[in-house]
């Protein structure tokens, strides 16, 4: 059977994640450990797709430096086309996170200048526009500008567009092509920001009247809404297990729920899937976990089915 092709645009960068050994100090010098790799959310959620059954083509932006370089090994690796843009003269996008000894985020700094003066005039070359004709599906993030956002979901031209808000900050960048998302994954305080509304409830209501039709909203250990034109529904995620790492799970879950849309699955098991992509995530050292399949086979059975929540009791 023939894999679905998935055109996957925005941030391909490097990673950087310090881990606090002890209680974080404001203002003073903490030890820990640093680690960095090869990340960015468009390249997360594209090696997890293909993981799960689905080619990629991805563009990106990046320097002409040995970061841009590892960036370009990790797609020859994972057998991504790429089709990315590089600026001899400029250093590949980062991102450096700060974490506590949990693998919680304490701070987090994005240095994606590139990201915001090159997207939109690559989306012009015809090498994009053909592999994206060529595509059966895009994803996208708000790393890219909103101009380019407009600009890739013209040329997608009625295929399915799979999107990740990627930060409270960045998520209104999608609000000019809401109306054209399949499917939108979030987490609560970027539904917040997108929305302008509090509680989930109403968080999701003001996006409906905005076009969007299907969501996920994620909310780390809590409970994960999805909703659709049949109603709102909620999946309590299992107990943690081992929690290495935080960075990428969200990534996994939109990358793998999309690849399983994008293979016929139903929503509700799709989501499940992604669920249990994160589960695997947060307990690898790595913002890419690599697992067996009877290890995801075990994550997902630990994933429970989604119930209807009419009210969202306590309007959360």
């Amino acid at each position: 059977m023939q894999r679905p092709k998935l055109f996957v645009s925005g941030a391909a960068h490097i990673d950087r994640r310090g881990r606090i050994d002890g209680v974080y100090v404001p203002g003073a010098s903490n030890p820990g450990s640093l680690q960095e790799e090869a990340g960015g959310g468009a390249l997360n959620a594209a090696r997890n797709a293909v993981r799960h059954g689905v080619d990629v083509t991805l563009m990106s932006l990046r320097g002409g430096d040995l970061a841009g370089l590892a960036v370009a090994d990790v797609l020859a690796e994972r057998g991504i086309e790429d089709v990315s843009a590089i600026f001899l003269d400029r250093t590949t996008p980062s991102y450096t996170a700060l974490l506590d000894p949990n693998g919680e985020l304490i701070a987090g700094l994005a240095d994606m200048t590139l990201y915001e003066l090159g997207f939109a005039r690559q989306m012009r070359r015809r090498k994009i526009r053909d592999a994206v004709a060529a595509a059966d599906a895009v994803f996208c993030e708000a790393n890219m500008p909103e101009d380019a956002l407009v600009r890739l979901a013209g040329m997608a031209a009625g295929r399915p567009i799979f999107a990740i808000a990627i930060s409270p900050a960045k998520a209104r960048r999608l609000e000019p092509i809401l109306s054209s998302l399949s499917c939108l994954f979030m987490n609560r305080r970027e539904a917040r920001a997108l929305s302008g509304a509090e509680a989930v409830t109403e968080a999701i209501e003001a996006l409906r009247n905005r076009g969007l039709t299907r969501g996920v909203i994620t909310a780390g250990g809590e409970e994960t809404i999805l909703f659709d034109d049949t109603g709102i529904f909620g999946i309590t995620p299992p107990p943690p297990g081992t929690i290495a790492d935080v960075t990428g799970a969200g990534d996994a879950l939109a990358g793998v729920a999309s690849a399983a849309l994008m293979r016929g699955i139903d929503f509700h098991e799709a989501v499940r899937r992604g669920m249990a992509a994160a589960m695997l995530t947060i307990a690898s050292p790595n913002v890419v976990a690599d697992y067996e399949d009877e290890a995801f086979d075990t994550a997902l059975a630990r994933v429970g089915t989604p119930r209807r929540s009419a009210e969202m009791a306590g309007n959360r």
